[in-house]
């Protein structure tokens, strides 16, 4: 059944990540997009495409078996974690007017829908300026990625499971990206053993090979997949192309890299980690929020661009699919 649903979605999906080649980007090489307008700012990664071995052959959990042969067409990937800077903006309009330089926000960028304002300090007091954003729902994030879009007239949106692997290995092999031994990890990554408990500003570990910063801990990273812990034995003993699970469920959802939470094992390249309705146990509101997860202050966001950009109509599809509400 799940093979079926995901033939399905995969083949509406595929338009996402392949798009037109009419549309194919020129330059695929390393770029800083600037919102116009504004002071704001991100850098993005050229990931080329290629394949890989995902999941784990020896060791890991069940979820990551089999390891499986996956080919990827070229993409981008932030160079960093979406930060407070960049997310706020967002999340309230009279933040972005005083980002902008005339001080008004664009009707079209206006038109955009925000997120319901938070009922409490969503940065928990671990920091703001230069720390990743966090605990946003699923739908936020591709909701910020639609407000970029507006902003930038770049189609920006969340990796797939299979993009996020690939990137955080770099081309290894091993658990880690830089090898197998998890004493070197205080050298690349904000985890349980030296976090004190609190996300760190991005980008003061060391990068992998691709030059992405904290794709290990600090906080854990949507993807657009819906989690299967089968999802990986339809694709035993053969090349899968461009693989997702397009959601159709509230829950659960892939989720990749560990936190500043997570003990060394969790942040192993292969590791897989799914949403839960807990995030959201405490919510006050009756339905509970489309937009946050008071119980996940360790869950945030890395942006992707794939190379050869899709139609309007195509990327419009991938945003505006309406929100399913928790009750």
């Amino acid at each position: 059944m799940i093979t079926n649903m995901v033939k399905k979605s995969a083949i509406v999906f595929s338009l996402l990540t392949v798009g037109l080649i009419v549309n194919a980007q020129t330059k695929h090489e390393r770029y800083v997009q600037k919102l116009e307008g504004t002071s704001l700012q991100f850098s993005m990664e050229a990931i080329p495409g290629g394949e890989f071995m995902m999941g784990s052959e020896k060791g890991g959990k069940e979820d990551e078996k089999p390891a499986h042969n996956v080919k990827l067409s070229p993409f981008w990937m932030s160079t960093f974690e979406v930060t407070w800077d960049l997310y706020e903006p967002f999340v309230y309009k009279d933040l972005e007017a005083t980002r902008t330089v005339n001080g008004k926000v664009d009707s079209e960028v206006d038109a955009v829908t925000r997120p319901t304002k938070p009922y409490l300090d969503m940065t928990f007091g671990m920091g703001k300026e230069g720390h990743p954003a966090l605990a946003m729902t699923h739908y936020n994030a591709i909701q910020f990625c639609k407000w970029l879009y507006v902003r930038t007239g770049e189609f920006y949106r969340l990796p797939t499971e299979a993009e996020w692997e690939y990137a955080c290995r770099a081309g290894s092999k091993t658990a880690y990206y830089f090898g197998d031994d998890a004493a070197q990890l205080p050298d690349y990554a904000w985890f349980a053993s030296n976090s004190d408990g609190q996300t760190a500003a991005v980008g003061k570990k060391k990068p992998n090979a691709w030059g992405l910063f904290d794709m290990l801990g600090n906080v854990a990273e949507w993807t657009y997949d819906q989690y299967h812990a089968d999802f990986y034995q339809q694709f035993a003993g053969k090349v899968s192309e461009n693989p997702v699970a397009v959601p159709t469920t509230l829950y659960p959802h892939s989720v990749r890299g560990g936190s500043f939470e997570s003990q060394a094992p969790d942040l192993r390249a292969a590791a897989r980690m799914a949403s839960d309705p807990f995030w959201k146990q405490l919510d006050p509101q009756i339905p509970k929020s489309n937009w946050w997860f008071p119980e996940a202050p360790f869950v945030g966001l890395r942006l992707v661009r794939p190379a050869v950009k899709p139609t309007h109509a195509e990327i419009m599809a991938y945003y505006d699919k309406a929100p399913i509400k928790d009750f």
